[in-house]
């Protein structure tokens, strides 16, 4: 049963006024969760114009992250000049958020989006920029900061971010190590003196989905390196070097922190929040659904329309419309996701607290297509919705269910 070929006719008078919340995750490449949402509004209220549709972006500590916390809460974007991967200049948003507190996606500054495919290449791309944002971050005089590190292009273990905010790692001559995972190779110490005084008035949160340690079979290199650039036979290297770094970490501060869950998202910056900057890891969805006041949201609503762009298997491990569908069953309540594509069953989506799965790609519409035509066939996806929803009213009224 997918997407727009999922008709239902029912007598649309049958109850008014019904409460609608909408909160979908990004679809990647096509459409942010605010567009998505607003798309999937359009439907419902085609189908049903006295609904009261409520939109609350989310997100998982990836893509969309700070345009959840930022709408959310109420708080603003501001821009700042930072390096790319590379080391160009590019411009990065970052959110302001009430109450001194501010969210960076450090995919803004060190993301895959910045560099061509061919440009790929984790022995070079740095974290710097994530770094210059955090510092943009900190001259707002902000004493929480959100990072969400989804979608990165690097493998610096977090090196070029520390080095940013003041840390020098220096090779066995005494001079500065250059960028990305070939510098890394030839750290032999770590300076922390030169670090910036402000981060520690400051409490980091990381927003992760994954629970990578930084090294071995489940670490960094090995799951995502080749998502950045790398080939199967530089992951050992790879590996190798981000144990090399958590080896000289330890020597300088007495700490190891490669084990802990979450150290290897975003090619180990995860680590080196925890190891340079004294962040604690947190698993981005269920945080930022506690932001945004979700189980408010779920209190008021009759009905939950959550969704993302592709549902697998990793969906049903810390991504967002997993995360929703199980606060709304704490409240009895219908979800339905509107994807652009699954792979997992309908059984397993069952399970997991989802009672329909509608679909933009199948045998009738490519990935490119539906890429193409998220606005149109979010809206439809969005009309059949909120028709599954009154068919099943109208059948639970009349006893049937």
């Amino acid at each position: 049963m997918g997407g727009r070929y999922f008709k239902v006719e029912v007598d649309l008078n049958t109850k008014t006024s019904l409460r609608i919340l909408i909160a979908m995750d990004s679809f990647k490449g096509s459409a942010t969760s605010l567009e998505v949402a607003t798309y999937v509004k359009a439907g419902v209220l085609t189908v049903q114009a006295d609904a009261q549709v409520t939109i609350v972006p989310v997100a998982d500590g990836g893509e969309g992250t700070a345009e959840a916390l930022v709408t959310g809460l109420g708080g603003r974007f501001e821009w700042a000049t930072v390096r790319d991967p590379l080391g160009k200049p590019v411009t990065a948003k970052y959110g302001i958020l009430p109450g001194n507190q501010a969210v960076i996606e450090m995919a803004a500054a060190s993301g895959l989006t910045l560099i061509a495919d061919c440009d790929r290449d984790p022995f070079k791309t740095s974290t710097f920029g994530t770094g210059q944002l955090i510092l943009a971050a900190l001259e707002r005089g902000v004493r929480q900061l959100f990072v969400g590190v989804g979608g990165s292009a690097t493998h610096d273990g977090g090196v070029g971010m520390a080095q940013a905010l003041g840390v020098s790692f220096r090779d066995q001559y005494g001079r500065e190590i250059g960028p990305g995972a070939a510098g890394i190779a030839e750290l032999d110490s770590i300076d922390f003196e030169g670090l910036d005084p402000r981060l520690r008035e400051v409490e980091i949160t990381v927003l992760t989905d994954v629970n990578n340690p930084l090294c071995g079979g489940t670490g960094a290199a090995r799951i995502f390196g080749m998502q950045k650039g790398a080939s199967p036979e530089d992951l050992g290297k790879l590996d190798h070097i981000l144990s090399h770094l958590a080896d000289v970490v330890d020597q300088s501060t007495g700490k190891d922190f490669s084990n802990t869950p979450g150290a290897g998202a975003a090619g180990g910056l995860g680590f080196g929040l925890l190891a340079f900057c004294g962040s604690k890891i947190e698993p981005g969805v269920e945080t930022i659904l506690d932001l945004v006041r979700m189980d408010e949201h779920l209190k008021m609503a009759d009905c939950v329309i959550t969704g993302e762009g592709r549902m697998d298997n990793q969906s049903l491990y810390g991504k967002a419309p997993v995360g929703i569908a199980a606060r709304a069953k704490k409240y009895g309540l219908p979800v339905i996701a509107i994807v652009g594509s699954r792979e997992i069953s309908l059984d397993e989506a069952s399970k997991a607290g989802i009672d329909l799965v509608l679909e933009f790609v199948n045998e009738l519409v490519s990935l490119k297509q539906a890429m193409e035509n998220t606005p149109t066939l979010a809206q439809l996806a969005g009309e059949d919705a909120i028709k599954a929803y009154l068919l099943s009213f109208i059948s639970r009224l009349s006893g049937e269910i």
